[in-house]
């Protein structure tokens, strides 16, 4: 328990130190003019409160992953408490940070845009792929999964398929309407269920007869998976996850004010990092790893979730925390269609100020999704966990040259992004879905291909530097007025 202590309390000691050292780097300005103000068109670009984003952006990024991730982590035990923590802090708020900013420093531009702008314009062909990619699957994972837990909550009353359907539905409307007709009107109640639910569960097993495991580095997966790099693209949400990068703009088109940001972004990844440090520590306090092993390999982790919900609160507030866990998903999913409707729009040029123009992209996103949710869960989340930790990485890596033309301190996102092309690499070289080569083996050429995409990143920042890039789009200073 001491150890879950300490982590809690690096967390937050965290948001108001390096969290505040990281602000500094970027130096953002309350006079400059905001995309939502500037580019106001009543359907992306809507200016909206600060609260308001920051719940709407925790509830964005915030998807099965930091409930799901760490409880599949659980079973390396409790130095996946170290990567949550270390994860958050330098790597995934920073990567969340940077992000949101350097988008509204770029009139709400989403990720493929700013890698064509900083890393190169065949850069922004292969990430726009990666983008669209990441985000069909996370739609469709976020479909499958809410969908289950309350076919489990109903006890059946209602199968898996049309518990689907109506979140289809849901999701279709969220990605056509304007943000603020439904999810800015739904997600304060959303995020009411999922404080409750994921709060409850914390307090409820620091009272209960449960023991949360003290730190050890040793790796106790029941299966011997290796640490490195496993873990790293199991638990992804909850520590660093490039689906965040995909979810960041949506809230850089509404922001009003750029010192708003710490709190919006990097706050709202040290949220998810506790929500991450709850399950986990509930993941290991009740089960061992063969039995939690069982458990996830029997369907989803949906099951575990149900269990520890139901054990710890009893069978109505249990069933109240389940329903904060059928939030999270769903109100990622829904933003994840609405992301890669803009991202498609963008890259195409297309307005989106008319029904008719969001439908033309929306219905292939959906018809896609639909096929792909016919695939087995286990294998989408292995392709989803691979294809969000390369789209960090990509992230990372724009950070790290925004900060370096700028003549910032660039080493807080060059640090990051180097360890996790490494761990991109070498989960690649040697996963069943790559090339399948020995993991020593993997090690080795994952260390020369980071090093030489370092090489190849540094020429390419010089010359960057040396033409001037203009890192930020020149907008009018402003005021801004009160609610």
């Amino acid at each position: 328990m001491f150890t879950f202590f300490i982590a809690i309390a690096l967390l937050i000691i965290g948001y108001f130190t390096y969290g505040k050292f990281v602000e500094r780097q970027f130096m953002p300005s309350d006079k400059r003019n905001t995309p939502a103000i500037s580019n106001n068109d009543g359907v992306d670009y809507v200016p909206m409160g600060k609260q308001k984003n920051a719940l709407i952006q925790l509830l964005n990024i915030a998807g099965t992953g930091p409930i799901f991730g760490p409880i599949m982590g659980a079973l390396f035990g409790p130095v996946a408490f170290i990567w949550i923590v270390v994860g958050s802090i330098f790597a995934g708020a920073v990567h969340d940070y940077l992000t949101g900013m350097i988008s509204i420093r770029n009139k709400g531009a989403h990720i493929p845009a700013l890698a064509g702008k900083f890393l190169g314009q065949f850069s922004r062909h292969v990430v726009n792929v990666f983008a669209l990619l990441l985000l069909v699957l996370v739609g469709t994972v976020f479909i499958t999964t809410p969908a289950s837990l309350l076919s489990i909550v109903t006890n059946g009353a209602l199968t898996t398929g049309v518990f689907a359907a109506i979140i289809i539905v849901y999701y279709f409307l969220s990605t056509i309407l304007p943000i603020d007709k439904i999810i800015g009107r739904v997600y304060p109640f959303f995020g009411a269920i999922l404080l409750f639910g994921s709060l409850g569960v914390g307090i409820a097993l620091l009272f209960s007869d449960y023991t949360i495991p003290e730190l050890t580095l040793k790796n106790l997966h029941p299966e011997n998976l290796p640490i490195f790099p496993i873990l790293f693209f199991t638990i992804t949400c909850g520590a660093l996850s490039g689906f965040h990068a995909t979810q960041s703009p949506i809230i850089s088109r509404t922001v009003k004010k750029e010192s708003e940001g710490r709190y919006i972004f990097y706050g709202m990844m040290i949220a998810e990092g506790i929500i991450a440090m709850i399950w986990a520590a509930a993941a290991m306090s009740l089960f061992h790893g063969e039995n939690l092993n069982e458990l996830i390999n029997a369907g989803t982790p949906s099951a575990v979730v149900n269990e520890i919900s139901i054990t710890l609160l009893g069978a109505i507030a249990g069933t109240i925390a389940v329903l904060g866990v059928i939030v999270l998903p769903i109100t990622s999913g829904d933003t994840a269609f609405r992301a890669a409707r803009s991202i498609v729009a963008d890259y195409l040029n297309i307005s989106q100020t008319k029904a008719i123009k969001r439908l033309m992209i929306a219905i292939p996103l959906f018809a896609i999704a639909y096929v792909l949710m016919q695939i087995d869960f286990n294998i989408l989340w292995r392709y989803f966990s691979w294809a969000n930790q390369a789209t960090a990485v990509i992230a990372l890596w724009i950070a790290t040259m925004y900060l370096f033309v700028k003549g910032k301190k660039y080493i807080i996102s060059l640090i990051p992004a180097l360890f996790m092309t490494y761990m991109v690499l070498v989960y690649i070289l040697n996963a069943q879905i790559g090339f399948k080569l020995d993991l020593n083996i993997s090690f080795i050429v994952g260390l020369v291909l980071t090093i030489a995409f370092a090489i190849w990143f540094f020429w390419k920042a010089k010359q960057n530097k040396a033409n001037n890039l203009q890192v930020d789009e020149d907008i009018e200073d402003f005021s801004i007025k009160s609610e």
